[in-house]
């Protein structure tokens, strides 16, 4: 099967990378030493090899890169109890830190390792029978994770500019923000990752709060839960890669069927079943229960309401026993009911796919992976907050002291803005009846042939 290379940049990207390898490890049954319990949950038919190197012993061993440009982020990580499955020169980090400046992380002290970090990116992909892609976690909103993560998506775009590249990427949001200068940091990043990405999925901690209060009924959610909600997500996305399905979903398949342009990649995602420990069992988990969750805009992991936007494309990826018919009729029902929230000139625009095997403790679960309108509004609260500070100039002091010219904000800030403008006006366009009328005359009708150029 393809393989997927993973990548965790910063602290954030590093705190979600070591939950998402929690996850996998129990789901393959991988004990905390490497070694697989053949006897345990998983049969041997699932495919260790996505994420995993065999070594000679036979122990098992993640194939992963840890980056951060301060080392106390990777002592955590060895602390944590996936942390001796990785390999040590692995670990690849720094003294001073990125002290959350974008330019830092791009231009200077980012830029001094990243040709360490793509040598390992080397020779994992050297290991690979087919490799399939990249998988991405970093912030948006700090140094490291937005100023060298996107650094090395551009290297690895052209060193294997055949190959998958999905980022699972925390943007920042209104109500939840850490760092003041997350608006410069943000926008830089989108510019980037506009042109570097083949999908990018699009989390943020105020929605992810919400998650926890309204449907799993948290009072005080610490960071650990967030994160377990985008490692399931992240699991569910390559489920179908990992283990025996009726119907198989990879990063490429999910890239064809959910970007209509190239430049809207920016998907969001909920996973299902999302409900409080204490009223899973008054619940009936079944597909229409499942479907109904997906599709509930308050389980969104973006703070956005698909209800202001329309649909481009959906991706359903359900996992457990379940009839085909059943996910099929479930799916029309949805887009019946809801058809105003859909494009109607991209018929049948919701991709299923279907695994075998559930997650640990549950019956059935699903992913769920929309390419909506709607979700300019994440980046247009992003740029508002960006325009106002940029207006006065204020901090950009640190950012010019690196190297930076503000032409680079300029063209951050137009390519960001065409991005939003891109969203609306297909939000806006109607059934192709405008086009056809074009080519009602065939008198009128042109050959263009493309240009040389």
């Amino acid at each position: 099967m393809p393989e997927i290379i993973n990548l965790q940049v910063g602290q954030c990207g590093n705190q979600i990378g070591v939950k998402f390898w929690e996850v996998i490890t129990d789901e393959h049954a991988i004990k905390s030493d490497g070694s697989c319990d053949s006897d345990g949950y998983r049969s041997q038919l699932d495919r260790k090899n996505v994420y995993f190197n065999e070594a000679s012993n036979g122990k098992y061993v993640p194939r992963s890169i840890m980056i951060d440009l301060e080392p106390g982020t990777m002592d955590a990580v060895r602390a944590s109890s996936v942390g001796q499955l990785f390999r040590p020169d692995n670990y690849i980090f720094g003294d001073t830190g990125a002290g959350n400046n974008w330019a830092k992380g791009h231009y200077t002290e980012g830029a001094e390792f990243v040709d360490d970090v793509m040598e390992k990116i080397r020779k994992e992909a050297e290991i690979c029978d087919c490799l399939q892609g990249f998988q991405f976690s970093h912030s948006l909103g700090g140094g490291t994770g937005s100023g060298m993560g996107t650094l090395l998506m551009s290297r690895i775009g052209e060193e294997f500019p055949d190959r998958m590249l999905a980022s699972f990427s925390v943007l920042p949001s209104k109500k939840v923000s850490d760092t003041i200068v997350e608006p410069y940091n943000a926008i830089l990043s989108i510019h980037e990752l506009i042109e570097n990405t083949n999908e990018t999925f699009c989390i943020d901690n105020e929605a992810l709060y919400d998650i926890c209060n309204r449907s799993l009924r948290m009072k005080t959610p610490t960071y650990n839960d967030l994160n377990h909600l985008i490692s399931t997500t992240m699991s569910g996305v390559t489920t179908c890669l990992r283990f025996p399905g009726q119907l198989n979903a990879d990063l490429r398949k999910l890239a064809v069927n959910m970007v209509p342009f190239p430049r809207l990649h920016f998907f969001m995602s909920s996973i299902a079943p999302l409900t409080s420990t204490g009223s899973q069992s008054f619940q009936a988990l079944n597909v229409s229960e499942l479907t109904r969750q997906l599709f509930d805009a308050k389980n969104l992991m973006a703070a956005c309401d698909p209800r202001h936007g329309r649909y481009l494309t959906v991706a359903a990826l359900f996992r457990g026993r379940m009839s085909m018919k059943e996910v099929d009729e479930q799916i029309v029902n949805i887009q019946n009911t809801n058809s105003s929230h859909f494009i109607e000139w991209i018929p049948n625009n919701i991709k299923t796919a279907v695994c075998d095997k559930p997650p640990r403790g549950l019956k059935m679960a699903a992913t769920f992976l929309c390419n909506s309108t709607s979700i300019q509004e994440l980046f247009r609260r992003i740029f508002e907050q960006y325009q106002s500070m940029f207006r006065r100039k204020a901090f950009l002091h640190w950012y010019t002291g690196e190297g930076m010219d503000l032409m680079q904000f300029d063209e951050a800030h137009s390519n960001v803005h065409d991005l939003i403008s891109e969203y609306q006006q297909y939000q806006e366009s109607k059934a192709d009846d405008d086009i056809d009328e074009d080519y009602d005359n065939d008198d009128n009708l042109e050959i263009i042939q493309p240009n040389s150029n």
